[in-house]
């Protein structure tokens, strides 16, 4: 019995690191995720208001600079739906950004 004292110890140690990792995966996820979704409704409403608007680039890169400061906005006219597509880094931990996350949406453009 002496001989086994301490191991529990050990094999914590050894596999504390591995379940830590595990969590900053799964809260890295749900950062993403939660992300995403506001990056999807700033595309909605950049895209209405872009479509309002008399100058749809401009219009869709304001509204997505309030809503989502960190993203680039792309706005492109399909017929008569004009598309706003947001992009930006998914902050994991800090300012390190290893993937982008990117949202779109589409407006009916107003009569033009």
């Amino acid at each position: 019995m002496s001989r086994e004292r301490g191991s529990v110890t050990a094999e914590l140690a050894i596999a504390m690191p591995a379940v830590i990792l595990l969590l900053a995966c799964c809260l890295a996820g749900l950062q993403a995720g939660a992300m995403h979704m506001r990056l999807q409704d700033a595309a909605a409403q950049a895209a209405r208001a872009a479509a309002r608007s008399h100058s749809p680039d401009t219009t869709a890169a304001l509204v997505a600079g309030e809503l989502a400061p960190a993203a680039s906005a792309a706005v492109r006219q399909h017929g008569m739906l004009l598309c706003v597509e947001l992009s930006a880094p998914a902050r994991i931990v800090g300012d390190l950004g290893l993937f982008a996350v990117t949202a779109g949406s589409c407006a009916l453009s107003g009569g033009r």
